[in-house]
């Protein structure tokens, strides 16, 4: 198989323009049409001039031909960042970086050099006595150490006082179990480091964390993506403190150190150890110019005397600190040294995450992308007077409450399922006791280090903070996407007609809708950020934030997907930001990564672990595989690898055992497992593909490949409901005749994994058992009868489903069934958004805390499905709109 130059992607920047300058490189993931490249070495960049851009290419997912269906690719630092596209030229050479990714093994040791900095990281032996605690051991720019020893911190305390006060405290730090080179560059390298925290007497070791270190060619940066797994006890583990800790050498006089932090808005904190501005006696204009600038002053014998004289009765300031502890404020304090008393410094709304540590030989500085949405932060500068100062990123601030993940009520005599049951009927929890624990939940964040010659340009650094929360990224384009025929059903933008603008307006509106109200109802902090709530409180005028199974959403009927669909077909920035936050979010906090539970996600509720529908709709691939595409992040490749063995979990959470009618008799028997033909094996095949077409694993293929087989030899295919599964072989029992059907099963991704499906592999029979699940689902009472010998019983939700009659009318070319599917999507039976009647109202205060916007008939569940059925019928059967 060969490729050609002609067989293209163009590319664009999300932010639709280059930017100005691109010192951290870009990392995106492009698809590529069946059949059209067998390697990702025949792939390269090419910018607007026709020539051949430096640029590394790995692969993602292959075709089932074996070809490559999704290829990483990386471009490297350039002052001149333009447009590019790949393209598919084997014969065309492949040029080199001026500066290469070189990674070096050996003596313990893995050093990563890019021509500008080099990262120094300490691997664990065998026969080391004593244990790596470092995430890497030195950092160079040229021949200066900028930074050293860096490595994770954190505070375990172990109750939480009534009063409020802080109880005892006891610091861990980071013990390294492993180090893997994961890339070799020569654009991109990655080193994944994986450990836990270790209490510094040695009695405990817990919290396992993953940190992998990304270095571009000619790169200053690292980029860091960081995961902690939290795996304690609630009721007596409460984490207070957990951040990223670095050494920083300082070779200059006190007056040329410099500290730098980012505010609110572009705004800076920029002050040395020792300020010479200000003082009664004026050192002179250049003296001054050159500190506010962070250039080196003039030798002290070019002052004022009167200054130069007297320097040593000006105070040093060797210890800053900003702590965000809310979404909206942020304050600034410096004190001279422990032991003496804090000074405000500044405050603010927003900070963005960013200090840097500098002088005129070299600094360091980090920053944290979504800061303030993640409170509580802290950075801290300790030591700037001393020969080394130390730089601490908390993504959690100990200046913050701890964390405190007990579960919220006491179970309010819920002891059995019928109590629970009950319970469902009024606060809509589902509740069970021992099943609101956190212990397996997982959080990442995206860090940057910096490695500096000198002490940077306000402007230079404001750049760099703007690229740390909004790092520039390559995309395919709309049309490059769907013509690989990538993701299912789904179709760029068309406002041709009156009626399609229309359809396209709605989901324009509530799109905005849920982008304002993130912002507006503060759904922000570290164990929420990018997740939004369930339903809507009309009377208080809230989100029903404190209301069992209303509350946060949790992937509930695929916002998740709708977000993504959404920005598949528009490219819309600010739509790609809410689907990578919320897939951060649901893939790590919603989702169970060790213990009891690993492999499965959890239903919606007050807090994002609360519910004891444990299940894999939650913990899906179908959500996550957008974002690892399109980006080639690794973290979310691991969520995608570790569900592979997710089957597991029937033999030990059955996910309908409180509502099973044959719950008197069924036990779980690994020969055969009731496993859901909707939200369960929707999940599974998902997890299969994934696996397949990421890794080649011949285990998820035949799994996958075979139970659609069993589907298909069913008697009543997907209208079986559930199947009987064998963990062993993989297989479903294929002679259970039954009829059973469920509102639930279709829209937790299984519309979208079958649609997927039937394009990429032909099982015979699978197709046709689909096509009648769609063809009925929606069909009159006396049609099912006849088909299945009586009416379905539990179906709702007829504006979601509208979108199965669209499939069925598509590949039937049925104008019945498409008239069908337009009338079920505009409001036949249960609707979910009639006819598009948005009423956005203001609520002003005193009625509210502050202004909000609201729609009363518009939920997640509804705002989701809504957005699923109008971008997939228009594509399905956009042609056969009605005129009306």
């Amino acid at each position: 198989m060969t490729g050609s130059p002609a067989a293209i992607v163009p590319l664009r920047w999300l932010d639709e323009l280059p930017p100005e300058r691109l010192p951290g490189g870009s990392v995106w993931g492009a698809p590529l049409p069946r059949g059209t490249a067998g390697s990702p070495d025949a792939l390269r960049l090419r910018g607007a001039d026709g020539e051949t851009v430096p640029a590394q290419f790995w692969p993602l997912a292959t075709w089932p031909d074996g070809s490559v269906k999704w290829a990483g690719a990386a471009l490297g630092a350039t002052d001149h960042p333009g447009e590019y596209e790949v393209v598919v030229d084997p014969s065309a050479a492949c040029p080199v970086p001026e500066h290469p990714v070189e990674v070096r093994e050996g003596d313990g040791t893995v050093t990563v050099g890019n021509g500008v900095i080099t990262l120094e990281i300490q691997a664990p032996r065998a026969a080391d006595a004593t244990p790596v605690d470092t995430l890497f051991r030195r950092l160079r720019r040229g021949d200066v150490v900028v930074a050293e020893n860096a490595h994770l911190v954190s505070l375990l305390q172990q109750d939480v006082p009534e009063d409020g006060g802080a109880g005892p405290r006891h610091p861990f730090r980071s013990r390294v179990a492993s180090v893997v080179v994961e890339q070799r560059g020569p654009v991109r390298a990655v080193v994944r480091v994986e450990g836990t925290h270790r209490a510094l007497d040695g009695s405990r070791e817990w919290l396992p964390f993953t940190v992998r270190l990304v270095v571009l060619a000619g790169s200053e940066r690292i980029r860091v993506v960081h995961t902690v797994i939290w795996d304690g006890d609630a009721a007596t583990d409460f984490v207070a403190g957990l951040g990223v800790r670095a050494d920083v050498p300082l070779r200059a006089d006190l007056h040329d150190r410099h500290v730098r932090i980012a505010g609110a808005d572009g705004g800076f904190f920029a002050e040395a150890v020792r300020g010479i501005t200000g003082l009664r006696r004026d050192p002179g204009a250049e003296v001054r110019d050159a500190q506010i600038a962070g250039r080196r002053t003039p030798p002290l014998s070019e002052w004022n005397p009167q200054v130069s004289e007297r320097l040593h009765l000006v105070p040093t300031w060797g210890d800053v600190t900003l702590t965000q502890l809310s979404a909206d404020g942020f304050g600034i304090r410096k004190r001279t040294a422990p032991g003496h008393g804090w000074i405000d410094a500044g405050a603010g709304t927003r900070a963005e995450g960013f200090v840097s540590v500098s002088d005129p030989d070299g600094g360091f500085g980090v920053g944290v992308r979504s800061f303030w949405q993640s409170h509580p932060g802290q950075l801290d500068v300790r030591g700037m007077a001393g020969n080394r100062a130390t730089v601490t990123a908390w993504l959690h601030a100990p200046e913050a409450q701890p964390m405190d993940l007990r579960f919220y009520h006491d179970g309010l005599g819920q002891d059995d399922y019928a109590s629970q049951l009950d319970a469902l009927e009024i606060t809509y929890e589902d509740y069970e006791p021992g099943f609101g624990d956190a212990h397996g939940i997982a959080r990442t964040h995206e860090l940057t280090l910096f490695a500096y010659a000198a002490t940077p340009p306000i402007e230079h650094l404001a750049l760099d903070v703007a690229q740390v929360q909004q790092p520039p990224l390559l995309q395919p384009t709309p049309e490059a996407l769907h013509a690989a025929v990538v993701f299912g059903d789904w179709a760029p933008v068309d406002r041709s007609t009156p009626v399609r603008a229309e359809i396209e307006d709605s989901i324009d509106f509530l799109l905005s809708f849920y982008l304002e109200q993130i912002d507006q109802r503060r759904w922000y902090g570290f164990w929420h950020y990018g997740d939004v709530m369930h339903a809507y409180d009309h009377d208080r005028h809230v989100w029903r934030y404190d209301v069992g199974g209303y509350a946060w959403d949790n992937s509930e009927l695929s916002p998740d997907l709708w977000l993504w669909y959404s920005y598949l077909r528009t490219g819309r920035a600010d739509v790609f930001r809410l689907a990578e936050a919320m897939t951060r979010h649901t893939g790590e906090v919603d989702v169970y990564h060790l213990g009891r539970w690993k492999g499965l996600g959890s239903r919606h509720n007050v807090q994002h672990w609360g519910c004891s529908a444990k299940q894999l709709r939650i913990s899906s691939p179908v959500y996550r595989r957008f974002y690892h595409y399109l980006t080639a992040d690794e973290r979310v490749g691991d969520l995608l690898t570790e569900l592979r063995d997710s089957d597991q979990r029937f033999l030990d959470t059955d996910p309908t055992r409180k509502v099973r009618t044959d719950a008197a008799t069924y036990r779980p028997d690994r020969a055969a497992l009731a496993v859901g033909l909707g939200t369960d094996w929707g999940a599974l095949a998902a997890t299969w593909l994934a696996d397949w077409e990421r890794t080649g694993n011949e285990r998820s293929r035949d799994r996958l490949l075979g139970t659609m087989a069993d589907i298909a030899a069913m008697p009543r295919g997907f209208l079986t409901g559930e199947a009987l599964y064998d963990l062993d072989a993989g297989r479903f029992d294929t002679t259970r005749d039954r009829v059973s059907v469920s509102h639930l099963s279709a829209v937790f991704g299984l519309v979208e994994v079958c649609s997927e499906l039937i394009s990429l592999v032909d099982v015979p029979g699978f197709a046709d058992a689909w096509q009648e699940y769609c063809r009925l689902y929606l069909a009159s009472p006396e049609e099912q009868e006849r088909a299945v010998g009586a009416p379905f019983t539990g179906v709702h939700l007829e504006q979601a489903h509208s979108r199965l009659a669209a499939w069925a009318a598509r590949h039937a070319d049925d104008d019945e069934l498409a008239e069908l599917a337009w009338r079920a999507f505009e409001g036949m039976g249960e609707w979910l958004v009639h006819r598009r009647d948005f009423a956005l109202r203001r609520i002003d205060p005193p009625y509210v805390l502050q202004p909000v916007d609201e729609v009363p008939t518009v939920s997640t569940n509804d705002a989701a499905q809504y957005g699923l059925a109008a971008i997939q019928n228009l594509a399905l059967i956009g042609d056969r709109l009605p005129r009306g």
